[in-house]
């Protein structure tokens, strides 16, 4: 009898071709809860990309043995309770990184050079009022890095042999890595914040870091400095942060995460136009897409297959 893959959503034939030529197979469904209920205890695996999967969910399958992230972050996984039952939880970690880096690289240069009040001003035909935009250049600033996991590395690398920004890091849980370019530790994050004319967020969502960037925050960041976001949204007060723009504090904004998806149109934020947002696709590229479909079923494979995943968060009972 074939192994069984749950896909609460369609991921790249990449990925699902590489399962099928492996004897798996593969039942397709939605994000709806009930769904997922209904489906996942006649299922060994499942692929997740937005779905939620719950302790409910792994208690009503029995026969579960692998849940794979199409990506990095785990949050919408309890992977509390998937150690307890003994199921693995893998993700993707490599599959990403510079499909997302290239994207805040692109924000960073459109927030500081005023690209989407530019094209609203064409597209209203107040083409004369260009003369009131002045732009910030990116050369010889510091860009601050929370977070420097493989993301938050790549950003830096780009930074600084690209536009020659100064890079500054803060990351309380890891010593950077060996670079061919130079970097300075922030001992704190008041350090960083104060220091930096760019903020990047790189870091994983904890419960100890769950809007570690709020109103206090704000304050000790440099006048005209610019925010990004494109790790998760939970780890920003989103109010504050419209207060921050609104009054003047920060010269803008990029987000593609946020504490509430989908962002709904009447979001405050979204009234700004300093403020470019993006939907939650960073990710969003050809190659990085195939990378994600692909390593999330090779790790199903293998974990299936009695291997231990090439990447996982949780080890599960072999």
């Amino acid at each position: 009898m074939k192994k069984k893959v749950l896909l609460p959503e369609r991921i790249h034939p990449i990925g699902s071709t590489y399962l099928e030529e492996r004897g798996y197979e593969l039942l397709y469904g939605s994000c709806e809860p009930e769904v997922i209920m209904k489906k996942l205890p006649e299922c060994q695996a499942v692929i997740t990309r937005n779905a939620k999967i719950t302790r409910e969910m792994m208690e009503g399958a029995p026969s579960l043995r692998v849940i794979a992230r199409h990506g990095v972050g785990v949050d919408l996984i309890d992977t509390d309770s998937a150690a307890e039952l003994g199921i693995w939880v893998t993700n993707a970690p490599q599959s990403n990184t510079n499909s997302v880096a290239e994207q805040v690289i692109g924000a960073m240069l459109s927030v500081a050079r005023h690209f989407y009040p530019c094209q609203t001003m064409i597209s209203q035909g107040s083409y004369h009022q260009r003369t009131q935009i002045c732009g910030m250049e990116l050369c010889g600033k510091t860009l601050g890095i929370i977070g420097f996991g493989r993301i938050g590395y790549s950003v830096a690398r780009k930074a600084s042999l690209g536009l020659n920004m100064n890079i500054l890091v803060y990351d309380p849980f890891q010593k950077p890595k060996a670079l061919e370019y130079p970097i300075q530790l922030a001992g704190t994050l008041k350090e960083l914040l104060e220091a930096s004319d760019v903020v990047s967020l790189h870091a994983p969502l904890l419960s100890s870091n769950y809007h570690m960037i709020g109103r206090e925050q704000f304050s000790w960041m440099k006048e005209g400095a610019i925010r990004i976001n494109y790790a998760r949204g939970a780890l920003i007060d989103a109010d504050a942060l419209w207060e921050a723009v609104a009054q003047g504090k920060l010269a803008g904004a990029a987000l593609d995460v946020f504490e509430e998806e989908p962002i709904l149109p009447e979001n405050p934020l979204a009234g700004l136009p300093q403020v470019l947002l993006t939907p939650h696709t960073a990710s969003f590229t050809e190659e990085s897409l195939k990378n994600m479909a692909l390593h999330s079923a090779m790790t199903v494979h293998q974990v299936l297959s009695g291997q231990i995943p090439s990447w996982y968060v949780v080890a599960g009972a072999r």
